[in-house]
C-alpha cells in the first residue's frame, strides 16, 4: 500500500486516504469486488470463489490463486515452507502408487462443505471416476474419503481446531494432519464416529506410518522429506 505523507513512516491520516482511494475506485469498477473489502450482499458464498477475477483489488497476479471460504470468511494462505510444499508432493505420490483403483489423489482441491464453507484441503482421495473431469473446481463431500492438511505456521488454528468439526459434519470419513515436529512429519490419524459425526483420534504415527482404512497404505515418513 502506498502513502502520502512527507516523512519516510506512514501516518494515520496517510493510510486512512489511501483506502478511501483505492474503496473508492473499486465501487467505480463494480462487479464482485465493487465493495472489497466489505462481502457481497449476503456475505460470501462458496459459488462466489469461481467468480473471483484472476487479479486483485490493485491489479496484483494470481490475488486469489490460494483462498478458501471459512465460515463465510475469505482466507488468503501465506506462503508455504518448503516442508509443507515436499510433504504434499511426495504424500500425492504415494498414494498413487498404492490406491486402489476407485481412489484417485488431488491436490490443493476445494471441497464444498456448505454455503458458506470450501476450505482447500492440501491432499484428497477422491472418488477416481473424477480423476478425468477437468473441469472441476470443487468437490462435494460424498466424493471424498481423505482429507489431509499439512500444518504450517499460519494455518495451526484452522487445521487443528477450525476445518476438523465441518470436515466431519459434513461426513467425510477420514482425516489427517500432518505436522513438523523436530524437522520431522508427524502425522494424526482420525476416523469419522458415524453417531456423533465427530472425529476419533486412532493413531499418531511417528518414523512410519501404516493404516488398513481408507485403504491399506504404508510408507516411511522419512521418505516425504528425502
Amino acid at each position: 500500500m502506498t502513502t502520502h505523507g512527507d516523512d519516510d513512516d506512514a501516518t494515520v491520516d496517510d493510510v486512512t486516504s489511501t483506502i478511501s482511494e483505492e474503496a473508492g475506485t473499486l465501487r467505480k469498477k463494480g462487479g464482485l469486488l465493487s465493495n472489497w473489502p466489505y462481502p457481497p450482499s449476503g456475505g460470501w458464498a462458496a459459488d462466489d470463489l469461481d467468480r473471483l477475477p484472476e487479479e486483485g483489488p490493485n491489479g496484483e497476479l494470481d490475488f486469489f490463486k490460494h483462498v478458501e471460504l471459512v465460515d463465510g470468511a475469505l482466507i488468503f494462505m501465506s506462503p508455504q515452507k518448503r516442508f509443507h510444499d515436499v510433504v504434499i508432493r511426495r504424500l500425492a505420490s504415494s498414494f498413487e502408487a498404492q490406491a486402489p483403483e476407485h481412489l484417485a489423489v488431488a491436490t490443493q482441491m476445494d471441497v464444498t462443505l456448505g454455503v458458506r464453507q470450501r476450505p482447500c484441503p492440501d491432499v484428497l482421495l477422491i472418488d477416481a471416476t473424477l480423476d478425468h473431469d477437468h473441469d472441476r473446481t470443487s468437490y462435494t463431500p460424498e466424493e471424498v474419503h481423505l482429507v489431509v492438511e499439512v500444518v504450517s505456521p499460519e494455518s495451526k488454528l484452522r487445521d487443528r481446531e477450525v476445518k476438523p468439526p465441518r470436515y466431519a459434519a459434513a461426513g467425510i470419513a477420514h482425516f489427517w494432519r500432518i505436522e513438523e515436529e523436530g524437522g520431522k512429519p508427524v502425522v494424526y490419524v482420525y476416523e469419522l464416529d458415524p453417531a456423533t459425526r465427530a472425529y476419533v483420534p486412532v493413531g499418531i504415527h511417528h518414523g512410519r506410518l501404516s493404516v488398513q482404512v481408507p485403504f491399506p497404505f504404508e510408507i516411511d515418513l522419512a521418505d516425504l522429506l528425502s
